[in-house]
């Protein structure tokens, strides 16, 4: 059975770096970043004659939500010539959405792949480090108003997405120092690898 994998944490946790290195460690993989649409929505922003804002009610009406549709309905096309495609990104009220999630396994079924969320979990004051390295744009409100926009992060484990009849349905990634990193990402793809015998 093929594999779509959606590695998802609150911002700063590190998805990115974990998605790229479990990409590298895994066989057969297309990876996709959300990000690689931020060029296209900043120019929606000009177009409409608006200030970048990814916080701001424009970006959630406008926006947010088209950007997960496009990276998804790429990723299911990307199905067609591919074992296992990874998409990094936040997915953060979707994985919370048992509809959403429902509705996304329905059409994963029919190309004969299963879900894998991966949920990269690391520590508040670590992301807020790590934010502040990564000094992007799009951090600028958050780390300015950081108890507000900490406050309206869920950091809670999604538990609810996991079966416990399925041995990778769901994975907690730990990320909170480079030995959980080591760890997790051994752990990870060893659990992937025994799991992603494709039928011939």
């Amino acid at each position: 059975m093929k594999k779509f994998i959606i590695v998802t944490s609150p911002p700063a946790c590190g998805k990115t770096y974990v998605s790229k290195q479990l990409a590298a460690a895994l066989s057969h993989v297309v990876y996709l970043d959300k990000d690689t649409l931020i060029p296209l929505s900043k120019q929606i922003f000009i177009a409409a004659g608006k200030e970048y804002d990814r916080s701001s009610d424009f970006f959630n009406k406008n926006i947010r939500d088209y950007e997960y549709e496009t990276i998804v309905a790429l990723a299911l096309e990307a199905l067609n010539y591919d074992d296992i495609v990874l998409i990094n990104a936040p997915f953060t009220k979707e994985i919370r959405d048992t509809r959403y999630i429902n509705e996304l396994k329905a059409k994963l079924k029919e190309k004969n792949t299963s879900l894998v969320v991966i949920w990269v979990e690391t520590s508040i004051e670590v992301c807020r480090q790590r934010m502040v390295k990564r000094n992007s744009d799009r951090d600028t409100w958050k780390l300015t108003h950081w108890d507000e926009y900490i406050s309206t992060c869920n950091f809670d484990v999604p538990v609810a997405l996991d079966d416990p009849n399925i041995k990778d349905d769901f994975i907690i990634f730990k990320n909170s120092s480079d030995e959980e990193f080591n760890t997790s990402l051994k752990q990870t793809v060893a659990t992937l690898e025994e799991t992603s015998v494709i039928d011939d």
